[in-house]
């Protein structure tokens, strides 16, 4: 899901409003948003699609990874050479990337990866990511722990 600068600017407060319901709870019937939001059940259906189409929301459901058959997490800096965004977009096309970030500051991208074991970790580095054209150096920080993770912030 790319960032789309301004759109959230033109977001109208019903708008808004079904989004941090369905951050609530994802499954939250469209007939309960709509007398929660004033609108109908079937202006509501249309509102989400809307919102689904043009990437401002997805619903899905959230697992933590080690109940799935998950054991390694880890957040991997990634300094580059070159195109940042196009070794981004590459990175972006691995399954085991959960997000791909471009940033600011000591690494040029993050990447968040979610892998089996630590042999799975390890060739995701030593043969896929480090192959990757442009990438010049990597840090990996592993996860010990997963204490909080949480998507219902709204839409402030």
């Amino acid at each position: 899901m790319r960032s789309r600068s301004g759109d959230a600017g033109a977001m109208d407060d019903t708008a808004k409003a079904i989004i941090a319901m369905l951050q609530r709870d994802g499954r939250a019937p469209y007939a309960t948003i709509a007398r929660e939001v004033g609108l109908s059940e079937a202006a509501v259906r249309a509102r989400v699609q809307r919102l689904l189409e043009n990437e401002t929301l997805q619903i899905v459901a959230v697992t933590d990874p080690t109940q799935v058959g998950f054991q390694r997490q880890a957040l991997i800096g990634i300094t580059v050479r070159g195109d940042i965004q196009k070794v981004a977009d590459q990175l972006a096309r691995l399954d085991e990337a959960a997000y791909v970030v471009v940033t600011a500051g000591r690494y040029d991208i993050l990447i968040e990866v979610v892998c089996e074991d630590d042999d799975h970790l390890l060739n995701l580095l030593g043969s896929r990511i480090r192959a990757v054209d442009g990438v010049a150096q990597t840090e990996t920080l592993m996860y010990l722990n997963l204490t909080k993770q949480r998507y219902d912030w709204g839409t402030r």
